[in-house]
């Protein structure tokens, strides 16, 4: 079954930052724009940086398996190999992790490889691989 891509808009305080984070250093192509705000593709799901002058993200955690998750925060599920890439090709570009790539969840049906980072705007973002791509979506209870 097709998964139909989502659409996420998010604000940032400044286009030209969002280009070259989103475009250069998370390899994402470009698509329509103005001057106020860009489309990516990430990894085939739309995302749009929008300029909201003033913006500061301010964000709030959440415990989740022992690191404080920012909230909110968007990203992709990914497969393991794309994950380990995307975490190598950061740590090159010198990008500064909120929550370092680790696995979560051991032994568990939620086990996942997970790391956190923030945009030039603040807005946070998780990248996920799921040592069991079935279970994205499996219906359990997670106890801490």
């Amino acid at each position: 079954m097709a998964i139909p891509p989502f659409h996420i808009a998010f604000p940032v305080h400044d286009i030209q930052a969002a280009r070259e984070f989103y475009g250069g250093v998370l390899g994402c192509p470009e698509g329509r724009s103005a001057a106020t705000w860009v489309d990516f593709n990430l990894y085939g799901h739309q995302i749009v940086a929008h300029l909201v002058r003033g913006y500061n993200a301010a964000a709030s955690h959440n415990a989740v398996d022992g690191d404080a998750v920012p909230v909110p925060h968007f990203g992709a599920a990914l497969s393991v190999d794309q994950f380990h890439q995307l975490a190598s090709r950061l740590q090159e570009k010198g990008v500064k992790f909120e929550i370092e790539p680790h696995l979560r969840f051991q032994g568990k049906p939620g086990e996942q490889w997970t790391m956190f980072f923030l945009d030039p705007s603040g807005n946070a973002l998780e990248f996920k691989a799921m040592t069991n791509p079935d279970n994205l979506f499996a219906k359990y209870t997670v106890t801490v």
